[in-house]
């Protein structure tokens, strides 16, 4: 599994890296642009991302904006939202419209910070990716 972890916080960085490594490569952004910029870079088939752990409150370019985005480009590519990339939203905020404008945006999942490793796995596991 190829993971594009995108997170501003360094200790929730390093939590999901060390968890998802052990199902593969994983690659960090610290932002909504690095993010979109590291998923354009990943378009060869050998190359492309599995799952996308996207925070939603990030400097530069939020979550969201950055899922629409990278929904934009798959269509654009001729994939489906179904077939792209498999998106878990992350973020400390509790908030019904966060959670609705995620959905929208076309997530795949919702997590709440902190993290809950097995919560994770679990989501990862419906998704079929391990």
């Amino acid at each position: 599994m190829r993971t594009l972890i995108v997170e501003d916080d360094f200790t929730s960085r390093l939590l999901l890296q060390s968890f998802l490594s052990q199902y593969g490569e994983c690659h960090v952004a610290v932002n909504g642009l690095e993010a979109i910029a590291a998923f354009r870079a990943s378009q060869k088939p050998s190359q492309r991302y599995d799952l996308i752990c996207m925070d939603i409150m990030m400097p530069e370019m939020d979550g969201q904006t950055a899922v629409r985005e990278i929904r934009a480009i798959e269509e654009a590519a001729g994939t489906l939202s179904t077939d792209g990339a498999k998106i878990i939203m992350t973020t400390a905020v509790d908030d019904v419209k966060n959670v609705m404008q995620s959905f929208n945006s076309l997530c795949d999942a919702y997590l709440f910070k902190p993290i809950d490793t097995q919560k994770l796995l679990g989501h990862i596991r419906e998704l079929h990716l391990v």
